[in-house]
């Protein structure tokens, strides 16, 4: 069977029918003779920049000389993304063939996101890997990457987003990510707001885990002659770090990472401070404050963007741009926070072009541009994902700068089309 059928079919369970618990995972990843139990793992839960805490952790493991797996999710342009073994992603081959086996064993209630990690843990077993960094799709105890046992947990600033299926409060969301840490193991934090923190420090108070927390227990500083981090952790300090990633939000993301380092090197994964820096300085994270220069000149900067905080924390990366004139591509789903998107973007850009990317869940763009307008902000509605930067580089000149932001669909459709390749467009 061809490799899109196959696709097709896995796609069919996709996150739209999402059934909480591990009974499924755990029972699938058995019949493949229990995978997860061959390689150690880290797991990273939280609402932003998981998988940039993820690509930078999975770096800096593989510069240390670790058989290192990457499992995130989604994918921009094709699910072989989501699978990464020192810093390559799966091949079509070898992903046709274990999307086969897979659904060879399989039952009709597996979902897309469970047989997605099983396939990742069938992967990294048959690599050797030694060690994986697995993102959580969107919870904590009661994902699918929780079958599989974890030696630590990132924890990445909390915020609400999925209230549909996590909770519609921030205690009850916090709950769920931090109930995947294994009991005893440490459990490295983003500051979080203090009804986060008092969750997280209840968790580890009834299981015996060690809290470390950012800006309390570790630390970067940001060296204003060249821009490098220093960073100060439990057992040292390390300097001349360049992160590659764009934003002043990454050096939060790979404060984390480096935290995360830092701690599992007592735990048979030893990192010096040279696989630091040059895990930093090695890390791709794709459609994350991705900039793009086209041919006409102008600057298209990527980035997903689909919740308040996300909004807030590319409107204050905008704010580094000055005066340019910034033209928001906009594209959006209709089970996000529309105005708590808006309200810190439209601040930062002069002119919106809106576009629906091509998902059934996606807002029409005559209704995001009248939205916009409602907020107060020129904004004209270009309908297809194509027509729509179209109109945004017709509208710019040379040193303008597009910003392509809503959803990390359009993004996905936009490194398509740039491309010239197919988009599998699919969350979950």
């Amino acid at each position: 069977m061809p490799v899109s059928q196959q696709l097709a079919q896995l796609f069919g369970r996709r996150r739209f029918n999402i059934k909480p618990g591990l009974e499924r995972i755990t029972a699938l990843l058995e019949r493949h003779g229990h995978p997860e139990r061959s390689f150690a793992a880290v797991h990273i839960v939280g609402t932003n920049g998981k998988g940039s805490t993820a690509a930078f952790l999975a770096s800096i493991f593989e510069q240390a000389g670790f058989n290192t797996g990457l499992f995130t999710s989604p994918h921009l342009v094709s699910y072989t993304e989501r699978f990464r073994i020192n810093g390559v992603d799966i091949s079509s081959e070898q992903l046709g063939k274990l999307i086969q086996e897979l659904l060879d064993l399989a039952t009709p209630d597996d979902t897309f996101f469970e047989l997605t990690t099983a396939l990742a843990c069938h992967w990294f077993a048959q690599n050797n890997i030694q060690i994986a960094v697995l993102e959580a799709g969107m919870g904590g105890r009661s994902d699918a990457t929780a079958a599989v046992p974890g030696l630590a947990t990132i924890i990445t600033p909390i915020a609400l987003d999925h209230c549909q299926w996590l909770g519609t409060d921030l205690q009850t969301i916090a709950a769920e990510k931090v109930g995947i840490a294994a009991p005893g193991s440490p459990i490295i934090s983003a500051a979080q707001a203090p009804e986060v923190l008092n969750v997280l420090e209840e968790y580890c108070l009834l299981n015996g885990n060690r809290l470390l927390l950012a800006e309390r227990d570790f630390n970067a500083t940001c060296n204003g002659a060249d821009g490098s981090l220093s960073y100060q952790g439990s057992t040292g300090t390390v300097s001349g770090l360049f992160p590659s990633l764009n934003g002043r939000y990454q050096i939060g993301n790979a404060t984390l990472a480096l935290a995360a380092a830092e701690q599992l090197s007592s735990q048979g994964f030893p990192v010096v401070p040279q696989a630091m820096q040059q895990g930093l300085a090695s890390t791709r994270w794709p459609g994350r404050m991705e900039l793009i220069r086209l041919p006409d000149g102008v600057e298209l900067l990527l980035d997903g963007a689909h919740n308040p905080a996300g909004a807030l924390a590319l409107a204050d990366a905008l704010a580094a741009y000055g005066t340019r004139k910034k033209i928001l591509l906009l594209g959006m789903m209709e089970d996000k926070d529309l105005h708590g998107v808006l309200q810190p973007l439209l601040q930062q850009v002069q002119q919106v072009i809106t576009v629906s990317p091509s998902q059934e869940r996606a807002i029409p763009a005559t209704d995001l541009a009248a939205s916009c307008r409602t907020e107060g902000t020129p904004a004209t509605a270009a309908g297809l994902v194509a027509a729509g930067l179209e109109a945004a580089q017709a509208a710019a000149k040379p040193g303008d700068l597009i910003i392509a932001a809503g959803s990390l669909f359009l993004v996905g459709e936009l490194k398509a089309l740039l491309a010239g390749t197919p988009c599998e467009a699919v969350r979950g």
